[in-house]
């Protein structure tokens, strides 16, 4: 009980300072330090396992943090910062501009920009089927989307919000969360996708879509327009030729030919995508402009993967290093446990592991955490209350993506607030009501669909 309280309190702090402005990073990194040093003091856990150990307790909280650190920018800080390089080179040489002025056209002549933003998150979900990374497809469609968006008349805000929800339900065999789902439930995955993911899957896009058309008009007529105009002006003084338009859609369409969808012969990942692109880009800029000026400006792609560094990629290890210590403390076992033991209903004792997993994921900041920690339970549980295991997977597997784009400390949502330079404690005041929706929803049809 005592530790329970301890995490509890701690969780709180870290809550605070953030909500009084204080460094997010330093905040969740010295929560998540407190909690594993308070987990090798109560004895409720270690920072590492024995077999990667440095043969210290105490130290192995920073042997942690390195081996995080190291993971974290080889693999999401590569996409976050590769795909934040891009963007800011698309911008620089005009592509992004010429984009925009080819893709209104026939957007305009659709009266009514929020429908255009509603669809475009309906894009979004669907594109994700193929890009399970919800950051890559994110940080992709910040190339894309959103400018369109935004000269469309849809707000700075309103239109990162579509985006970083637009991966927010792991759908399709290529998610690991999917795929772990499955296997849990001893299923094929294909029809864990068709006959229960999918069925959800609609009716919660369609939910999450109307949401979003309703919920950022009236936060933008409580807002000022002048990050529209800055961005407006900002782009003004670049003239590209109207072919630049295809460059900023070069990497969406590498990923979608060299995937199952297409040529599945050929894999091609999403840092890889970005740096033939740019090699591409600098390519046409030397033929406009010659050699000496792509030499110089490929440093804005350089100084932006810098930028990415500091303000994204350091937030999403300080969550994981946050996250890890709730983990090690031992509070997500002392909340299922008591789950187990209350014996619920089984409707009831979904929508409590529902609930669960939402906070879990809130939290750390990830999908995937919380979802493969408490995936390996699920059959013990739903034999205990007498369903079978994947009536309770699905709302859990579902649940843990459409909560992390509740999180600020999420990838995801870090990374593309970090490209439009706004705030994400800000932005997920603008995605909490059609995720909170979405959850609704989709715990509704799967006890609805499941039992």
């Amino acid at each position: 009980m005592m530790v329970t309280l301890f995490s509890l309190i701690v969780i709180f702090l870290v809550g605070l300072l953030i909500y009084k402005k204080y460094n997010p990073q330093t905040t969740l990194l010295l929560g998540g330090i407190i909690m594993m040093a308070a987990a090798i003091l109560f004895n409720t856990g270690t920072p590492l396992p024995e077999n990667i150990s440095s043969g210290n307790q105490w130290l192995d909280i920073f042997t942690f943090l390195k081996n995080t650190t190291a993971k974290t920018v080889g693999t999401l800080g590569l996409i976050i910062m590769a795909v934040g390089g891009f963007a800011k080179y698309m911008d620089h040489i005009g592509a992004s501009r010429a984009l925009v002025n080819i893709a209104i056209k026939p957007l305009g002549y659709f009266k009514a920009p929020y429908l255009v933003m509603a669809l475009g998150y309906i894009m979004g979900q669907i594109l994700n089927i193929f890009i399970p990374s919800a950051s890559g497809l994110g940080l992709l469609l910040m190339v894309t989307l959103y400018p369109i968006l935004v000269r469309l008349g849809v707000s700075k805000m309103s239109a990162v919000a579509v985006i970083a929800t637009a991966a927010c339900l792991d759908l399709g065999p290529a998610s690991g969360n999917v795929n772990l789902a499955a296997r849990t439930a001893d299923i094929p995955v294909t029809e864990y996708f068709i006959t229960y993911q999918l069925p959800v899957a609609i009716a919660t896009m369609i939910t999450i879509a109307t949401l979003h058309f309703f919920v950022q008009q009236w936060f933008d007529r409580r807002a000022t327009t002048t990050d529209n105009v800055e961005l407006q002006a900002e782009e003004e003084h670049v003239a590209p030729p109207a072919w630049y338009a295809l460059l900023p859609i070069i990497p969406l369409a590498l990923i979608m030919i060299f995937s199952p969808m297409a040529i599945d012969t050929v894999k091609i990942d999403v840092v890889t995508a970005m740096f033939i692109s740019i090699a591409v880009a600098m390519v046409c800029e030397g033929i406009r402009h010659g050699a000496k000026p792509i030499f110089k400006d490929i440093l804005v792609y350089f100084d932006s993967m810098g930028k990415q560094f500091a303000r994204v990629v350091t937030l999403v290890i300080a969550g994981q290093v946050f996250a890890h210590g709730m983990k090690v403390i031992g509070l997500l076992d002392t909340v299922i446990n008591f789950a187990i033991n209350a014996s619920l209903s089984p409707a009831i004792m979904i929508i409590l592991m529902v609930i669960i997993i939402t906070f879990a994921a809130i939290l750390m900041g990830s999908g995937n955490a919380p979802f493969f920690s408490f995936a390996a339970m699920v059959p013990d549980i739903a034999n205990k209350v007498g369903i079978n295991a994947v009536v309770m997977l699905m709302p859990m597997q579902l649940a843990s993506g459409i909560a992390r784009s509740m999180s600020p400390i999420t990838g995801a949502i870090v990374a593309v607030a970090g490209v439009a330079d706004v705030s994400p404690f800000e932005l997920v005041k603008r995605t909490a009501i059609p995720m909170i929706g979405a959850l609704i929803v989709s715990t509704a049809m799967s006890l609805i669909i499941g039992l």
